[in-house]
């Protein structure tokens, strides 16, 4: 057999979407489905775009291999498990970003366009437009099954897909309450049902607890407030993460006995707040809350129940708790700013006011200040700042740190001229605000006469 010449994108694969596909490249491709189930494809992603290989070697896009599957499917009793098995092989195989779009549009296509009327949207904010069912629709017209894979795909979603992926998921489960209510109910009881019993319900006589994989939420009750019950709640949220089922991003509703929170100005009085400011009394549990910030530290990813301008990444409460208990976990704090979506994340700026008024700037919390202003825009500085920074040790310790800038840099700003230079203007202003600019003029002018060559070596 002799196959043409690869036609798509720099010659790394073939299309298959033509009318004029040859049929010898089709049959490759149903050979790679077909290997793709039995688990002897294979994804290579050494160039752009990732393509799947079959065993034969021959190349495709993975989103136009799913598209080609689905479309082989019976819209009549629809097969959802076999759909829902090549889908999950699929997303291990190449991952999910890579099916995501296309599973999208086969949702809109069978779903959304066959069952519904879609109307236009009013304004430029909503994501998705008012569907409403169209009104000839009988009842036994609609596959069940094709709207159990509707709410499979929106799952995924929340499983799997970023924060924000959660509007398709809700508006999948849209689409399908308006047919089958009882359907998403179900989900909103059990969830996908790819928990185990014992995380998505746990009774103790310490405690109460279920975890949603479908709506992302973690519900939580402890019955006293004492070491053991934090102890047991802290092992049950690091039980549930620890599952491949469970969102990277979801909601934690938490209530407790003692209505304590963190000493940090401004964080949302939220029961995950709650949680870690009555745990981090006790020191034994002080590794099981590291574990938890581990495991929950994720790029990209925030609880969905806090929004707006107090958006937390998975783990907040957690490093903060710990932060404030001593340096020790300095390097955990290091670790979590690191993360932070600086475009969308500032509660970190809250954290960080306290953090410094409780331990001031020297040698082992400048890292921290370094990590901190790289983890959001426009840091803003205490008005302490300026007072703490203001002595021989402190100033040595920013001195320091101004040799080691290039270490703090992302991989590709290292290659960057200016990079270094940007992120010491940026670790100033963390510290003097608007006064550092203009060479810290105004700022060296009011230094006492034993400090200004410390100060000028600070702003030259």
């Amino acid at each position: 057999m002799s196959l043409p010449k690869r036609d798509g994108v720099n010659g790394r694969y073939y299309l298959i979407h033509r009318l004029d596909t040859d049929p010898e490249v089709l049959a490759e491709a149903d050979l790679c489905i077909q290997d793709i189930l039995l688990g002897t494809a294979r994804e290579n992603h050494s160039a752009y775009p990732m393509v799947v290989r079959n065993h034969k070697g021959t190349p495709f896009i993975p989103s136009h291999l799913l598209e080609r599957y689905l479309s082989g499917l019976p819209l009549k009793g629809f097969p959802y498990e076999d759909a829902v098995a090549f889908c999950d092989t699929m997303r291990r195989l190449v991952g999910w970003e890579e099916i995501r779009f296309e599973l999208e549009k086969y949702i809109e296509k069978q779903v959304q366009e066959r069952y519904f009327i879609v109307g236009e949207r009013e304004d430029g904010f909503t994501v998705f437009p008012p569907c409403t069912v169209c009104p000839e629709l009988r009842s036994e017209d609609v596959d069940d099954n094709m709207l159990r894979f509707a709410c499979y795909v929106a799952v995924c979603h929340t499983v799997y897909g970023q924060s924000f992926e959660s509007l398709t998921t809700n508006h999948i489960f849209g689409l399908v309450s308006q047919l089958r209510p009882n359907m998403v109910k179900d989900l909103k009881t059990n969830g996908s049902g790819n928990l185990p019993p014992n995380i998505r319900k746990r009774k103790t006589e310490r405690m109460t607890a279920s975890a949603n994989d479908a709506f992302a939420a973690i519900r939580i009750t402890a019955k006293e407030d004492m070491q053991e019950y934090y102890e047991e709640v802290l092992d049950y949220l690091c039980d549930v993460l620890e599952q491949e089922a469970f969102p990277n991003s979801y909601s934690v509703e938490f209530r407790g006995v003692e209505k304590i929170y963190l000493p940090i100005p401004g964080l949302p009085k939220k029961g995950i707040n709650q949680l870690f400011a009555c745990a981090v009394r006790y020191p034994k549990l002080h590794t099981k809350i590291e574990r938890y910030a581990r495991l929950a530290m994720k790029e990209f990813e925030f609880y969905n129940n806090i929004s707006g301008e107090q958006c937390a990444m998975p783990g907040t409460f957690a490093v903060f708790a710990l932060g404030l208990e001593g340096l020790e976990w300095q390097q955990l704090v290091c670790d979590y700013l690191d993360l932070c979506d600086d475009e969308h994340s500032s509660v970190q700026e809250k954290f960080l006011h306290v953090f410094f008024k409780k331990f001031g700037f020297t040698d082992q919390t400048m890292p921290v200040l370094v990590n901190g202003v790289q983890s959001m825009q426009g840091f803003k500085p205490a008005k302490e700042f300026r007072t703490l920074i203001a002595n021989e040790e402190s100033l040595n310790a920013l001195l320091k740190i101004k040799e080691h800038l290039k270490d703090y840099l992302p991989e590709e700003a290292k290659r960057s001229k200016n990079a270094t230079v940007y992120l010491w203007r940026d670790v100033i202003w963390g510290i003097w605000g608007k006064d550092s600019e203009n060479g810290g003029k105004k700022i060296m002018k009011a230094a006492p006469a034993h400090l200004r060559e410390i100060y000028e070596q600070i702003f030259h």
